[in-house]
């Protein structure tokens, strides 16, 4: 079986490359236009950071791959599904104004934004891939509707999944908030009666009926009827009335690597990393702790799994930046250089599970070759 190619460049540039005309040889050299463009509709995949995070992708980088689709005649649109947490980027109102806040927006970015679940997370397509963990992701409808799937991730260290690459970008991020419920979850969702108030959205939202309300206006679940999606967890307004029991790390990075075949089922697809202001924990807060190692530059891939692999495999061999930050707490006369910086940050994480996983139901490769751009 051959190798998968990831192709890379590094962060050079001189008055006739800028990042932004490397980005671009990049993504072609990797294939970018050998994807059925013209005329068909190109999501892509990105973070756009919540309010307070500097880490996340400069919208510059997007604005250029939008601009490549569209001369192709693609019709590209950036999109991220809401957030589980209370944030803001928790509906697509606040989601809108946070991606604007940061720079994706129609004139910067070249291209329009589009929530990819809707306003309150409820439009999600149910995807069936009879996976181990999850028979029918629900895919944020955006998203599932799109004829072609690109990636834009920025690759960091991530406190449940180990890191954040291509497949939790896609994986997590284009699930509904019902699917992140899924994702986090590992049994149906209980009624806290104390803290219950009888509001009914629960009940209005519920898909599969499971919920009503007794005689004292308090919800009440019947198993019978719930698939545990989590969509009442989700929706609650009212803290601890509604709850959940969270998943292992290892678990979730299965799940995860299933919502990524739920994505990319059936579709064209292509995926770019950027290994830039590598911090610790995702884009998802609302601050980002110093950067762990050195700018290395940007890969891209039609294999998200080779993606991840050679991005952390270079993460591995960099040096820890001297600077005071997360490595250093416990490693202050070390560079590191060859270990695994994000198991070190983040110990009860395994990533490695969630890309063994990948590769078992087929979403790609974990061999790869480097190809310098």
């Amino acid at each position: 079986m051959s190798k998968s190619q990831v192709f890379f460049t590094d962060l050079r540039t001189n008055p006739h490359a800028s990042l932004l005309d490397k980005l671009e040889r990049l993504v072609k050299r990797a294939g970018i236009l050998d994807l059925p463009l013209n005329g068909n509709f190109a999501a892509i995949k990105i973070h756009f950071g919540e309010p307070g995070n500097l880490a996340y992708i400069r919208p510059n980088f997007a604005a250029r791959i939008a601009s490549i689709l569209r001369q192709a005649g693609a019709k590209p649109f950036l999109t991220d599904a809401n957030t589980l947490y209370s944030g803001r980027r928790a509906n697509a109102v606040d989601h809108l104004q946070s991606a604007t806040e940061n720079g994706f927006n129609p004139l910067s970015a070249g291209c329009n934004v589009i929530i990819a679940d809707g306003l309150k997370g409820t439009e999600y397509v149910e995807v069936p891939i009879d996976g181990q963990y999850c028979k029918a992701p629900k895919i944020g409808a955006a998203v599932a509707n799109a004829d072609i799937i690109i990636s834009m991730t920025h690759f960091k260290g991530h406190e449940q999944a180990g890191f954040g690459g291509a497949l939790k970008n896609l994986g997590m991020g284009a699930a509904s908030v019902a699917g992140k419920l899924e994702l986090h979850s590992n049994s149906q969702p209980k009624i806290d009666r104390d803290h219950c108030v009888g509001c009914g959205v629960c009940v209005a939202h519920c898909a599969h009926s499971a919920i009503t309300l007794d005689q004292t206006r308090k919800a009440v679940i019947d198993y019978d009827k719930c698939v545990g999606c989590g969509q009442c967890v989700a929706l609650c307004q009212f803290d601890g009335a509604v709850l959940a029991d969270w998943d292992t790390s290892e678990r979730l990075n299965y799940k995860i690597a299933e919502y990524t075949k739920a994505v990319l089922k059936g579709k064209p697809n292509f995926h770019i990393s950027f290994i830039m202001n590598v911090s610790p924990e995702c884009d998802c807060w609302n601050h980002n702790d110093a950067a762990v190692v050195p700018d290395l530059g940007i890969l891209a891939s039609t294999d998200p799994v080779a993606l991840d692999q050679a991005c952390v495999d270079l993460v591995k061999a960099a040096p820890a930046l001297p600077t005071d930050n997360r490595l250093h707490d416990n490693h202050k006369n070390d560079t590191l250089c060859g270990k695994d910086k994000f198991h070190i940050m983040h110990p009860n994480t395994d990533w490695e599970a969630g890309l063994d996983h990948a590769v078992a139901i087929g979403i790609g490769s974990r061999d790869y070759e480097l190809v310098k751009v």
